[in-house]
């Protein structure tokens, strides 16, 4: 999992300590809305912290290669056993594979990444 201090999470309700793996939810009352580029059954990518910047990834589907990045979101919608994703991301040499919840949650969907970040592979599944 992505808790060796790599993406930290946004708000809407999830607090973490720098992926420590300390995490404490509390469900937003409805979806944000659709970040730029990146409609609603979509996993994308930005250049920059708060899904701000250059969009550079939108995947309806599985995902791999080598991208850095500055924030990611789940814009997944409801679909069971395919609504989640698994982020393989790597810093400073170390893999490590965080799940995300889509959009509103509960739990995490969002995230900020930790400078010298790169992700080398999404995979939509179920439940985290």
């Amino acid at each position: 999992m992505l808790t060796g201090k790599r993406l930290t999470v946004l708000g809407a309700g999830a607090v973490a300590a720098a992926f420590a793996g300390v995490l404490a939810v509390a469900p937003p009352a409805s979806a944000e809305p659709d970040r730029a580029g990146c409609g609603k059954g979509y996993f994308c990518a930005y250049s920059g912290a708060g899904q701000s910047g250059r969009l550079v990834l939108r995947v309806a589907g599985n995902w791999s290669g080598n991208l850095a990045v500055g924030s990611v979101f789940n814009n997944g919608v409801a679909y069971p056993g395919a609504d989640h994703v698994d982020v393989t991301s790597y810093v400073g040499g170390q893999p490590s594979t965080d799940c995300f919840h889509y959009n509103p949650g509960p739990g995490r969907y969002k995230a900020n990444a930790e400078a010298g970040l790169t992700i080398t592979r999404v995979v939509w599944r179920g439940e985290c």
